[in-house]
């Protein structure tokens, strides 16, 4: 069973760990310059986890962490991002980890931005009832180059 709990400077640790995975960089594409840098990485996760006006959640299978959902400001905009430990891909729990956040989120529109090959995680969006509704062009560190992204929207 899927449960969601708001994400604590403990659950960091975990999570940075699945954030260095080779292929989920390679799939989520518009990561830090070093998505090893640890030290980096809880500096910023930390002040995401303590600002009230970002909703962070860790999401735990079996009573593991597999990764977490979080939606933000972006650009004027309110936007999702999840992250799914890869041992986990392929099996719902990205679909059914987004589907639990969006039914205890009030806040519409919600915005989601994914790499033009991430065919996964397009399916996920769309699966949670996400529209397509453009594309954009932005430099990818993960991949170092400008890549097309496709712009979602929840409403």
């Amino acid at each position: 069973m899927i449960e969601l709990t708001k994400t604590t400077k403990e659950d960091l640790e975990s999570l940075f760990v699945f954030q260095t995975n080779e292929e989920g960089i390679w799939m989520a594409a518009f990561m830090p310059e070093d998505p090893h840098d640890k030290e980096a990485y809880m500096k910023k996760w930390t002040a995401i986890v303590e600002n009230p006006e970002i909703r962070m959640q860790t999401i735990r299978f079996e009573d593991r962490i597999i990764g977490s959902v979080a939606h933000f400001e972006m650009m004027g905009e309110i936007h999702v991002a999840y992250w799914i430990d890869q041992p986990y891909w392929g099996r719902g729990l990205a679909t059914g980890s987004l589907k639990a956040f969006l039914a205890g989120s009030v806040t519409r529109p919600l915005f989601a931005r994914v790499a033009y090959d991430n065919y996964g995680s397009q399916k996920v969006l769309e699966k949670c009832g996400f529209k397509s509704i453009g594309k954009d062009k932005g430099f990818a560190n993960a991949r170092n180059m400008e890549i097309e992204e496709f712009i979602y929207k929840f409403e």
